[in-house]
């Protein structure tokens, strides 16, 4: 009895010359590569467990999920990843190349037969050239590195037989969102899937990369392909080898051999939150979006930039309507340039990002907000995954179509004039809805703990770091007061209601953001004391009524951290209850004053 695809593969990179479904295996690894996202922790096993790297010529890092370095805590793990990568002479794959698995294709890394892991999973999309890859975990890749092979499961095999011709209308992209209508998310959970047909040996690298993508969302180990002339041809050049076609035996035993009509798939959309809730286009046309996104290891490839630009030329993005682009290699990127078609994408309109996952690793463009409706072409569409609105998944052509339409619909039924964004109804009636707050004499002279900073230039990001820029809620911005402040770090933790702060020179320098003031608010923080602050913050204080005032010296204060203080806003006294000890600051202005009494400028 022969072997399926997989079987020959695992047993072509183990000790064992027949393996068979149910055997434990252990399975040399091709290549083993982590991503920025779960690299600093490969890095961190690596280091508290002793062990050492076995073959740094076949071990790789790729940094993909945030290309940008636009999150702080992304760029802490990339720079890890690139100290450790120069002490043990590892490769990197750095910001400006692109999503791991695709570059494990270009540059000859995956190939027919061949085997990789990476912290990725979606690294099943190697299947497309007919190689076996696998997601893992941090500790799973911190081991393969080590051992330079790791265990697996035998899978049982699937064969697919796909009958007839592809419909002309029909993308890489609704192949696979007609399978998950067919199999849903788990009816091939487990298995290996091998392809064959006439319709799919004429698929060409970049449809098979858009299928094999998404056997990840059909519950599959791998969807498999065996790899036609053309692209064993593509893995020679870019390997630089001669390379042997592997494929399943003529006798190989399958668990189900199923045969599909392909002539019957039609285009397909899938609905928010499932990617394998999938309806025919007619079913959501119309419905209004107000962002779109053409990228992902599933859709960024040239095919689907150029599907994409042949919608999207001599026409503009729907007023209102955002349309995010992002290559999946930089080589993609380039090629995009040199054919015209990054001309086009600006001329319509569009928004075009280096290379990487952009939206679907929560690092890149292609996020979209609370209530917004997006269209993409990524693989996944769960809640949250691509941020707080909701996430059809279709074609770049659809989706192109759609950013133009201002609404769902496909490349042949793109309307004259777009769909424009209406006022809600009752949007005019927000300002009659505005209710007068009660307004209360707030105290003149207040009195608490101080906290008192010996230092000067206090910066915003000292204050409330940007990383927390999203939040807008101010009752969760307390926690993060003074994070960033070497040696107050705990300060949110350790402060008590009805604190006071007291600071040098300059305090809140640096940015605008009004969330360095209103951290202290929720923490009962009842002001700051300072001998100056920037000019920026000192009107942020004003403004929202929090108290602020200088001084010009503490002299004869005697003060000490924790002291009892008493502060008068109208007269500018600070006095030291602790040591009876008073000095004289700097009173509220008239301004200052009617503010803070009327409870903040919107008052």
């Amino acid at each position: 009895m022969g072997m399926t695809l997989i079987e020959k593969i695992l047993a072509n990179h183990s000790d064992k010359d027949v393996v068979k479904p149910g055997d434990i295996v252990d399975v040399y690894m091709d290549v083993r590569a982590a991503r920025d996202f779960g690299g600093a922790n490969v890095v961190k096993n690596i280091l508290d467990n002793g062990l050492s790297i076995a073959d740094p010529t076949r071990t790789f890092f790729t940094f993909d999920c945030n290309p940008t370095g636009s999150d702080q805590k992304y760029a802490v793990n990339q720079q890890k990843c690139r100290d450790f990568a120069r002490n043990y002479g590892i490769k990197v794959y750095d910001i400006d190349a692109g999503i791991g698995t695709h570059l494990l294709i270009h540059e000859g890394l995956a190939y027919s037969g061949s085997t990789a892991v990476t912290t990725d999973s979606h690294a099943n999309i190697l299947g497309a050239v007919g190689a076996f890859g696998q997601g893992m975990g941090d500790q799973d890749i911190a081991a393969a590195w080590a051992n330079g092979k790791s265990w697996f499961k035998v899978p049982k095999s699937v064969k697919l037989n796909f009958k007839g011709k592809k419909p002309a209308n029909v993308s890489a992209k609704d192949i696979v969102l007609n399978l998950l209508k067919e199999f849903g998310a788990n009816t091939l959970l487990g298995y290996a899937v091998e392809f064959h047909g006439e319709a799919i040996d004429e698929l060409t690298l970049d449809e098979r990369i858009t299928i094999a993508s998404m056997g990840t969302e059909m519950g599959a180990i791998i969807l498999l392909f065996t790899p036609n002339e053309e692209i064993m041809k593509f893995s020679e050049q870019q390997s630089g080898k001669k390379l042997e076609l592997v494929k399943a035996d003529n006798d190989a035993n399958y668990d189900q051999i199923i045969d599909i009509d392909i002539t019957k798939f039609i285009p397909r959309v899938s609905r928010p939150g499932k990617p394998h809730d999938t309806v025919e286009i007619g079913e959501v046309k119309k419905t209004k979006i107000d962002s779109a996104f053409i990228g992902s290891c599933t859709n960024g490839r040239i095919e689907d930039l150029r599907a994409a630009a042949a919608v999207l030329e001599g026409r503009q993005v729907a007023p209102g309507v955002v349309l995010k682009i992002v290559p999946s290699t930089d080589d993609v990127w380039n090629q995009a340039l040199n054919e015209g078609l990054v001309q086009i994408f600006k001329n319509a309109g569009a928004l075009l990002s280096n290379a990487g996952c952009a939206g679907c690793a929560a690092g890149q463009v292609g996020q979209n907000g609370q209530g917004e409706i997006t269209i993409s072409t990524g693989n996944r569409n769960f809640p949250g995954k691509q941020g707080k609105g909701e996430v059809y998944l279709a074609s770049p052509a659809v989706v192109a179509a759609s950013a133009v339409a201002g609404f769902i619909t496909t490349p042949d039924d793109i309307p004259e004039e777009p769909m424009v964004f209406m006022p809600k109804e009752g949007a005019e009636k927000i300002k009659s809805k505005t209710e007068k707050k009660e307004q209360k004499d707030k105290p003149k002279v207040i009195e608490g703990r101080v906290w008192y900073i010996k230092e000067d230039n206090i910066d915003t990001d000292m204050i409330y770091h940007n990383r927390y820029l999203a939040i807008t809620d101010i009752n969760e911005m307390g926690q993060y007061a003074f994070d960033n402040l070497e040696g107050y770090e705990n300060f949110a933790k350790e402060a008590q209601p009805g604190d006071i702060v007291l600071v040098q020179k300059n305090f809140g320098s640096g940015s605008s953001r009004q969330q360095a003031v209103d951290c202290f608010i929720p923490l009962g923080v009842q002001a700051v004391i300072a001998e100056s602050f920037g000019a920026i913050y000192e009107r942020n204080a004003i403004n929202a009524a929090f108290p602020i005032m200088t001084y010009d010296t503490l002299k004869g204060l005697d003060l000490e951290h924790f002291d009892q203080i008493k502060v008068n806003f109208e007269t500018g006294e600070i006095t030291n209850v602790t040591k009876g000890k008073t000095v004289q600051g700097n009173p509220f202005s008239d301004v200052q004053m009617d503010i803070y009494q009327r409870g903040g400028i919107f008052s």
